[in-house]
C-alpha cells in the first residue's frame, strides 16, 4: 500500500470515529475518541517518518 493511501485511511478513520461518537452517542465518549485519535496520529507519524528516511536512504544510494 502506498503511503499516501495508508494516511488517508488513518485521517478517514479518525474522523468516523469523531462522526459516530458526537452523532450516536451524543459526544459521551469523548477521552476514549481522543485517546484512539491521539494513537492514529503518532502511528501516522511513524508511518510517515519511517517513509521519509527510506527515501532519503534511497536518494543518498543512487547519487
Amino acid at each position: 500500500m502506498k503511503i499516501t493511501a495508508s494516511l488517508i485511511m488513518v485521517i478517514i478513520i479518525m474522523h468516523t470515529i469523531t462522526l459516530v461518537n458526537v452523532t450516536i452517542f451524543d459526544g459521551e465518549w469523548n477521552g476514549i475518541v481522543l485517546a484512539l485519535s491521539s494513537i492514529l496520529f503518532l502511528v501516522a507519524i511513524a508511518i510517515f517518518g519511517v517513509d521519509r528516511q527510506r527515501n532519503r536512504h534511497d536518494y543518498k544510494i543512487r547519487k
